[in-house]
């Protein structure tokens, strides 16, 4: 298959006589990068296998009914539709070859001066096959939204429960991964439990609805201060979510998480956001791929072993004394590899030296609920943690003015408005996949 494809040159693309970079990936780094690349003497090819942007901090609102997906995804056309040299095809990578410098895609093979990495990361199960086949993750908007129909499809089925341990099953949650996502969805549950599934579900005790939070450490949200851990677990505490601590779950069959204690947590609905795992093509020197899947670059973002083929964001490790293992999985060091990886090709284009990436960690982070979050921030060279409401506030700016579109920031800004004001989440609805749930389904 792949060797016809070879023969197959992707249609529709100017062979023209400037540098041609093609950028993989239409995530933070990947998108940072080609506008950066917009008045540059290049063209620039853009592959992925969706048509659109993904705000991806915001996922756990869509899988929540907080927000409507079309807020936080923009078509890749629509964004870049003024640039002039910038072109998208829809298709999936399948490998490279660098000695030919082109790339094999299901629609074909492409040229390329300049490769770009952009691929992101993916959910990590540590190999667990059964619990990547059970369990729910948050990558996509796919995922987002299969999980807002799971939770509302419980509910619908515990109407028709026909005895309690039945009931309990469907009306439980266990959230798998103590990060930012793990704490902002546990959060997120608590607050439909207490203001919204009343309402919708007056036939049913919603007080019964537990939601169990479950992290292998001792702390939540590992890498930000010891004060946003502990405000964090106070405020779920508060909320009534049941945090488990230096806990892991073993197995997960699809109706009982097994808990390396032995305790059974009995849920239809288990949530993963335990880890991920870097998504690189194929092609590539192996020993350029690092634990984690990750590809070994240097200080330029430059692959190892190669000229012109370049990684940024989630699936690029720069290896340091300070971040041994490359730098935070999260979006700024995506958004700053993929700016400067601009600049360096346009200085590569002139001769001139390039600009080796110094990270500016500008902080991290998290909300628990309606005025209640955890703020780690770096401003003009000093640390700054605030908590409650002040970071809230924080946080909602922060990630308003990092959607891409005024319309979405807009949209989304009264979306925060209304249900802030009513209590309420607009966007109940069961559109599309689900988990399976046998005689539920």
């Amino acid at each position: 298959m792949i060797e016809k494809l070879e023969m197959i040159e992707i249609s529709g693309i100017d062979d023209s006589n400037s540098p041609r970079v093609v950028v993989i990936g239409g995530g933070f780094g990947g998108v940072e990068l080609v506008k950066t690349l917009a008045d540059a003497p290049v063209q620039v090819v853009l592959l992925d296998k969706h048509n659109y942007h993904t705000f991806q901090p915001l996922l756990y609102q869509i899988a929540t009914a907080a927000l409507d997906s079309a807020s936080i995804i923009h078509p890749f056309r629509k964004i870049f539709g003024e640039q002039k040299n910038f072109y998208f095809r829809l298709t999936e990578v399948l490998s490279v070859d660098s000695q030919k410098q082109e790339i094999i895609t299901k629609i074909g093979s492409l040229r390329y001066d300049y490769l770009v990495i952009a691929t992101g990361a993916e959910t990590n199960y540590f190999g667990d096959e059964v619990m990547a086949k059970n369990a729910i993750a948050i990558k996509s908007i796919d995922d987002a939204l299969e999980l807002r129909n799971t939770i509302l499809c419980n509910l619908e089925n515990a109407l028709q429960a026909k005895d309690e341990r039945q009931l309990n099953t469907l009306m439980d949650f266990v959230i798998v991964g103590g990060g930012p996502t793990g704490v902002e969805l546990a959060g997120a549950l608590s607050e439909l439990r207490k203001h919204v599934f009343p309402k919708d579900y007056k036939e049913l005790n919603i007080k019964q609805m537990d939601i169990n939070l479950v992290q292998s450490g001792d702390i939540l949200l590992k890498g930000m201060s010891a004060g946003a851990s502990k405000k964090a677990i106070e405020y779920l505490q508060s909320y009534g979510v049941k945090v488990w601590l230096n806990t892991r779950v073993k197995s997960y069959d699809g109706i009982t998480a097994t808990l390396d204690s032995g305790e059974e947590l009995k849920t239809y609905t288990l949530i993963w956001s335990a880890g991920v795992i870097g998504a690189p093509i194929n092609g590539l020197n192996p020993d350029v791929i690092l634990k984690g899947n990750r590809i070994a670059v240097d200080e330029y973002n430059r692959v190892k072993g190669y000229e012109n083929i370049f990684a940024i964001g989630d699936v690029a490790a720069i290896e340091s004394e300070e971040y041994p293992q490359g730098h935070p999985m999260v979006a700024q060091p995506a958004l700053q590899q993929g700016k400067l990886l601009g600049q360096n090709i346009q200085r590569k284009l002139k001769n001139k030296p390039l600009k080796a990436f110094r990270y500016k960690d500008q902080g991290s982070m998290a909300t628990i609920g309606r005025n209640h979050a955890v703020a780690d921030l770096k401003l003009f060279g000093k640390d700054y943690d605030t908590q409650g409401f002040f970071a809230w506030l924080i946080w909602m700016f922060i990630h308003l003015i990092s959607i891409i579109s005024f319309k979405s920031r807009l949209i989304v800004f009264l979306q925060w408005m209304f249900s802030y004001f009513s209590y309420d989440k607009g966007v109940r609805l069961i559109l599309g996949r689900k988990k399976d749930h046998g005689k539920f389904s």
